[in-house]
């Protein structure tokens, strides 16, 4: 089969290269890709850095596959044959007590398919079962789209509580995530306010949700306190910026929740601790989503009631054309087109 392995650190130690076909252990199935996505997990694999220092080379890269069951293992269902799925890529230990409480997304010892092991850019996947999920008449790149960061804002809207007329400011709300976290915090009931570093058009927003330019962290904080000195019940980070987190804190009001779900590129973070105390404030981490979580964002994708933006599209024999231009990529998750 084709697949897109990186034999050594940097965009340049990838290749799409033919690669021995991958089997179908017990518990798991084998699929055939059609679509998979670029992430900025993949970029810290390539690069060694950070979470993706973890990966092992040589490794195939792809964290978001969708395509069809063409194999099962033993102890699998032969009917999942033929089924259109998308691979969850955090894949939960299921023996700890975070998974015996349905809480997935907070194991410990989870690993992340295209990190620890073999992922889905290439022609064959292999998966566990449990993170083949069935995506019904979902095409697959809108899966590819969906699979990673709807459930991720989703876990976070929940976590915090957002219930409907909470106003919600979601920070770095230009990206993937954070055009997910605001469609969701939207269709929720929230009012919403979207933060970015450079101006999004009406056109791009759901309808209702307020936009705020801001191009430092300095200056975020500058207009909300001027714009929305009563301060907001939710703060959903997905900048990866540690001083814009600081500002979405700052600018919550008594009793407020603040969630992060990126990693942050700058770690540093100031906070007024005094008011953080005294104000009653709360900061989450959430880093992946369970798998009732991801059900139910695809659920909302199959509905109408969220549908995620789709970007550029590569072939999968342009995928390094596709992470050396990633940063400058226009909105929309950007999808390799594998089959």
């Amino acid at each position: 089969m084709r697949a897109a392995v990186l034999s050594s650190h940097g965009v340049d130690g990838l290749d799409v290269v033919e690669h021995p076909d991958p089997a179908p252990a017990p518990g798991e199935v084998l699929v055939r890709v059609e679509t998979v996505g670029v992430n900025q997990l993949d970029l810290n694999v390539i690069a060694g850095r950070g979470p993706g220092a973890a990966a092992k080379l040589p490794r195939v890269l792809g964290l978001d596959a969708a395509g069809v069951v063409v194999a099962v293992g033993r102890g699998v269902d032969p009917a999942r044959l033929g089924e259109p799925v998308v691979v969850k890529p955090n894949i939960a230990c299921g023996a700890c007590a975070a998974c015996a409480r349905g809480r997935e997304a907070d194991c410990p010892a989870q690993t992340v398919v295209g990190v620890h092991r073999d992922g889905g850019a290439a022609e064959l996947v292999a998966v566990p079962a449990k993170n083949a999920l069935a995506r019904g008449g979902i095409p697959a790149a809108i899966a590819t789209a969906a699979v990673h960061s709807l459930p991720i804002v989703l876990n976070a809207i929940e976590t915090a509580g957002v219930v409907a007329g909470d106003r919600v400011l979601v920070t770095g709300a230009g990206g993937t995530l954070g055009r997910a976290a605001t469609a969701l915090a939207a269709h929720f009931g929230a009012e919403v306010v979207a933060a970015s570093r450079s101006s999004l058009e009406a056109s791009e927003l759901p309808e209702g949700v307020t936009s705020i330019a801001a191009t430092d962290a300095s200056a975020l904080r500058a207009q909300l306190a001027e714009r929305h000195p009563a301060g907001f019940d939710v703060v959903i980070d997905v900048s990866g910026h540690g001083p814009t987190l600081g500002a979405g804190v700052a600018a919550l009001a008594w009793g407020g929740r603040a969630v992060f779900c990126a990693a942050v590129s700058d770690r540093t973070l100031e906070l007024d601790t005094l008011e953080f105390y005294l104000r009653r404030k709360r900061l989450i981490g959430v880093a992946s989503a369970d798998y009732a979580q991801v059900r139910r964002a695809l659920d909302l994708v199959a509905s109408g009631a969220v549908a995620p933006l789709v970007g550029v599209r590569h072939p999968l024999a342009e995928i390094g054309r596709a992470y050396r231009g990633f940063a400058d990529s226009p909105p929309g998750k950007v999808i390799i087109d594998v089959s």
